[in-house]
């Protein structure tokens, strides 16, 4: 028995000297943990509890000359169920009702509703899709439904909002206005007014520091480190929503007659370069036309008879010849190192003069000016190319725009047929904004100024930063010159290849061109023609200048010159402006909205609700869904602080006023 107790106290003292030990390396444990290790897992508990979040700025918004919003952000919201988190009573007591609201905003039948409801439920799904893309009326609405009034923890609904940018008057100038994104690779890129101005736009992000509590939720924590977000500012583009329209469908039309495979189309204020409409239109799959590419920008190519400017004006700079001087068309085909260059006329236009070669468009005219002229000193017409800028990038705000190619005498490739063949438009690329600017210099009195398509940066009523025109040749040839430009550009739309576009009621000047793109290959990727007119009006003094072009006609509707495809385009624009006008001797102000857009508008944020017509009571709400409404209603908002409205500074109920501004105190 004594031995037994003895083997029990050995135990005791063991156990014992077992839990003293384990005393020892808690107490050690601890120690290191306060002491040694105390800085690393204070850090470690701060970061799991306390952290930074991002404040994200609000977008400045992109307006059109007139006033009209080209982009926007608006809050776009998702709401999800989870049909387990509310109780079984108040399931059954609210789902039928909260069918029944659910089918009058979303457009489906109630008991659709009720079926995927109890689904849910029965599957137990925490995360269930009721709906996406909703505005914040009607996200508003669906918050206040049965059930989903109760709140995330006893009504089960799940809200997530983003911030989408959105084109309130459609698709017009969309590939001008352009996008900012993120790749998959995670870098950012984009197209565009939005890419190219993104530093104003997009201002600079906020921090705040919160807390973790209870739930998962997460407190604000005030402290000095807090960063208030900075909104971006709003851009002011050149771009007149009313000739953008004209513009947009004067050249659908034509694609669509024609069926095309792509065109575009720019209008340019010839004094200062404002590009006041840009339209760029390819053909989908199925027969639909969009904007995909800045094909105006971008698409450096063949131009063929519009180029043909570029040699008159170097033939009349250094006097080789004048338009007075006759040439002999010789049957409409002349021959070069064994290449035959052919008129469009078949058996030519026998002798005429210069001038007249250009308004009729005969290569062959045209040709052997510039050849005679130059052929024993082929880099004086080259320079002169250079000189007019046509070798050259124009230094495009928006990104992507096509290389100029001029093929230089010291260059491998040059051959027998290039002087020629650069006569009439061949072996060189340009793009059509390009050109535009080229023939915008002759409509300027020789100033060559460069496109723009941003105006001024804004923020609220004061000006950031505004665009001065910029002047990228101030003489691009000698007055004399112009003036003989001049005459037989207007001469080219009253009795020559533009003659069908000729109106007594108002004047334009032009050039028209069918070039072959391509040429010399085949399959889809082979020869097909591109047809173009560029200009300006009123042909004795410019205001306005103009380029269309569209690639690809329909062979088999038997019609592909530039005249008949680009030039009605041309002439719708001017015929509407023109129109508009009091009188035939001025353009009429066209800083105006179109009423048929600005319905398309209102009703884009409202859906079927009626328009209000009354500051809303916003007091509660958070700061980003405040703004997003307000401005939608057309109120200017300025927001202080952040978080919810605290407090506005017009009440709820005045009568609302467009651009008033309208303070938010948010806490």
């Amino acid at each position: 028995m004594a031995v037994e107790d003895k083997y029990i106290s050995y135990r005791i003292y063991l156990v014992a000297f077992a839990i003293f030990l384990m005393a020892i390396a808690i107490a050690v444990k601890l120690t290191n943990i306060q002491w040694v290790e105390g800085d690393y897992y204070r850090k470690l508990a701060k970061e799991r509890t306390v952290k930074n979040f991002i404040i994200p700025a609000n977008k400045g918004n992109i307006y059109s000359a007139d006033g009209s919003l080209l982009a926007t952000s608006i809050p776009n919201y998702e709401i999800r169920f989870d049909a387990v988190a509310p109780k079984a009573e108040a399931f059954e007591k609210n789902v039928k009702s909260l069918s029944d609201s659910l089918a009058s905003v979303l457009g489906k039948p109630s008991n659709f509703f009720e079926n995927e409801l109890r689904k849910a439920r029965a599957n137990k799904n925490r995360y269930y899709l009721v709906a996406r893309k909703l505005s914040y009326t009607q996200y508003s609405k669906i918050k206040g439904f049965p059930l989903f009034n109760l709140g995330a923890y006893k009504g089960g609904i799940i809200i997530e909002q983003e911030t989408v940018r959105e084109h309130p008057i459609g698709k017009i100038a969309e590939r001008t206005v352009g996008y900012e994104r993120t790749t998959e690779s995670g870098s950012f890129d984009g197209k565009g007014i939005e890419w190219a101005f993104r530093k104003y736009l997009n201002g600079k992000d906020g921090k705040i520091l919160k807390q973790k509590i209870a739930k998962g939720q997460w407190k604000p924590i005030r402290d000095i480190n807090e960063v208030e977000p900075q909104d971006g500012y709003d851009v002011i583009s050149t771009i007149d929503v009313y000739v953008q329209d004209i513009a947009h469908h004067a050249l659908l039309k034509q694609l669509e007659l024609y069926e095309a495979d792509h065109g575009c189309v720019v209008v340019m204020e010839t004094k200062t370069g404002h590009v006041k409409a840009i339209s760029n239109l390819g053909r989908a799959d199925d027969g639909t036309y969009y904007e995909t590419t800045n094909y105006a920008v971008a698409e450096s190519h063949e131009p063929g008879s519009t180029y043909k400017l570029a040699g008159l004006m170097a033939l009349l700079e250094d006097k080789k010849t004048d338009t007075s001087t006759v040439y002999d068309s010789k049957g409409g085909v002349v021959v070069y190192s064994g290449k035959k260059v052919n008129d469009s006329h078949t058996g030519g236009y026998g002798k005429i003069s210069l001038a007249r070669g250009f308004e009729l468009s005969s290569n062959t005219v045209l040709v052997q000016a510039v050849y005679n002229g130059y052929k024993n000193e082929p880099s004086k017409f080259v320079n002169h190319l250079n000189n007019f800028g046509l070798n050259r990038t124009l230094g495009l705000s928006i990104k992507g725009e096509g290389i100029p190619y001029i093929p230089q005498p010291r260059d491998k490739n040059w051959s027998n047929i290039s002087l020629p063949w650069m006569a009439f438009g061949y072996g060189v690329h340009i793009t059509p904004l390009q050109t535009l600017a080229f023939y915008n210099a002759v409509a300027n009195d020789g100033e060559m100024v460069k496109p723009q398509f941003v105006s001024e940066i804004k923020e609220w009523n004061r000006t950031i930063k505004k665009y001065e025109k910029e002047v990228l040749n101030p003489r691009i040839c000698s007055p004399e010159t112009i003036s003989k430009l001049k005459a037989v550009l207007a001469n080219v739309v009253k009795k020559g290849t533009g003659s069908k576009l000729y109106s007594k009621d108002f004047s334009m000047a032009g050039k028209t061109g069918t070039a072959q793109v391509n040429y010399g290959k085949s399959g889809r990727s082979g020869m097909y023609y591109a047809s173009s007119f560029v200009g300006y009006f009123p042909a004795d003094k410019p205001m306005y200048s103009c380029i269309v072009v569209v690639h690809r006609p329909n062979t088999a509707l038997n019609n592909f010159y530039g005249v008949d495809v680009a030039g009605p385009v041309f002439k719708r624009i001017a015929q509407k402006i023109f129109t508009d006008a009091p009188s035939t001797n001025e353009i009429k102000n066209l800083n105006r909205k179109i009423t048929k857009q600005e319905n398309n508008y209102d009703s884009y944020f409202v859906k079927s609700e009626k328009k209000l017509q009354l500051i809303p009571n916003v007091k509660g709400m958070s700061g980003m869904d405040a703004v997003a409404l307000l401005e939608n209603l057309g109120v200017k908002v300025k927001a202080v602080g952040v978080g919810k409205v605290k407090k506005q500074s017009l009440a709820a109920g005045q009568n609302i006023v467009k651009n008033t501004t309208i303070l938010l105190e948010l806490s």
